[in-house]
């Protein structure tokens, strides 16, 4: 490292972590993960990596590593009514996707997405077991100080600190402290079944969401075809618990849809095991910036997952920041980091508000709304509608300054 190369730390090695490191070392700047777990992993789901964030992996030089492990869809917005698995609307993917975003949409396991991010990191710029304890200013540098599950400590010096720590972040604490978080009145369950369990309708390269009275259900096949991913979104009862890790029971997951359609029940008759968390939505912050830290990724602006952007905004983060700190004097890295929050705080914050009240339409009972909803799907084209999402080029929010 050379004496004018930029240090920045990032906290957190998750994929908007990761994806930072990559994008800063593009860029010149030195760039070291910081993560608290034994290993850099993401446990098992799904995770939908859509035309805006295939363009910025691309540039990273991974999208043949991410076409060996995902599957790229065919169709997406497979509505099927719940009880009889009626189609309400499907849109095709496919060529169609590429002429207009210049990629296709791919669904994904994020374990895979992140082990193909962490291969092209330098093991030097990833410091396991490292739990973020202190951080104070000093000399126009950050000093940080870590613990370790042994017992022991270190600490290290960096001119920026990037909360990339999730939706419980350390950093934001220092930023923006009175977060406010809304609990939606529901929950999330979610698993992997071997396609070999799964009925023939999973095993498509197709997003399907099945549409019912309180609840709605998505699947998609990943890891090249091997696991189907389910998402079930159900009211949530007394579960309260905000954590991707926290173990849910199965049985409370089929319970939920007795009644639906056999394939639905054929689905999740073959899971073993779920993780469940409960739905929080929160207020986009009115800032993200303090000197020499900032956010990024859920640490930032934190989304239900109805629009399925969540990770894609990480990676747009991690693009924008390294080209707004590229070339920048130390003296000046608060003045780029702000301009970075300037350039992504308005975007990610609408993805943030839009993300709302999906799950109203989505759960609407039997009834005159639900079959005016049904029948208004054939007018939709969700694919140029979300032309705001996937056509959305970063690279020009930076040209603007």
């Amino acid at each position: 490292m050379s004496a004018s190369q930029l240090r920045v730390a990032l906290i957190g090695g998750g994929i908007g972590g990761a994806a930072a490191a990559l994008f800063l070392r593009r860029a010149g700047i030195d760039a070291a993960v910081y993560e608290q777990s034994l290993e850099l992993r993401e446990t098992g789901a799904g995770i939908v990596v859509p035309p805006n964030m295939v363009r910025l992996l691309d540039e990273l030089g991974l999208l043949s590593a991410l076409q060996r492990v995902a599957v790229k869809l065919e169709a997406a917005w497979e509505f099927r009514r719940w009880q009889d698995g009626r189609v309400l609307f499907v849109q095709p993917m496919g060529e169609a996707c590429m002429q207009l975003y210049r990629a296709h949409c791919y669904v994904a396991h994020r374990a895979d997405l992140l082990a193909l991010m962490q291969a092209a990191l330098p093991a030097s710029q990833l410091h396991l077991d490292h739990r973020l304890t202190a951080q104070r200013l000093a000399d126009d540098t950050v000093e940080l100080s870590f613990s370790h599950r042994s017992g022991g400590s270190t600490g290290a010096v960096a001119d920026a600190v990037i909360g990339a720590d999730g939706i419980h972040s350390l950093i934001r604490q220092q930023v923006a402290p009175d977060i406010d978080a809304r609990f939606s009145g529901l929950c999330a369950f979610r698993c992997l079944v071997p396609a070999e369990r799964a009925p023939a309708l999973a095993l498509r390269p197709v997003q399907s969401l099945w549409l019912g009275p309180g609840r709605h259900l998505v699947h998609y096949p990943i890891s090249s075809g091997r696991l189907v991913n389910i998402v079930a979104i159900v009211p949530a009862g007394d579960w309260r618990t905000e954590n991707w890790t926290a173990e849910g029971r199965v049985s409370d997951m089929q319970q939920a849809f007795e009644g639906w359609h056999p394939d639905v029940q054929q689905l999740l008759a073959a899971a073993t095991d779920t993780r469940r968390w409960a739905l929080y939505d929160r207020t986009p912050l009115s800032r993200w910036t303090e000197g020499r830290l900032s956010l990024l990724g859920d640490a930032a602006h934190a989304m239900l997952p109805f629009f399925a952007q969540g990770a894609a905004q990480a990676v747009e983060d991690a693009a924008v920041l390294a080209d707004c700190l590229a070339g920048v004097l130390r003296q000046d890295v608060p003045a780029a980091l702000q301009r970075y929050e300037n350039r992504r705080r308005p975007r990610a914050s609408e993805v943030q508000l839009m993300s709302r009240g999906r799950e109203i339409r989505n759960h609407l009972p039997d009834g005159p709304e639900q079959q005016a909803r049904d029948d208004a799907f054939a007018q939709g084209d969700p694919l140029r509608q979300s032309a705001w999402l996937y056509g959305h080029d970063v690279r020009a929010d930076v040209a603007a300054d």
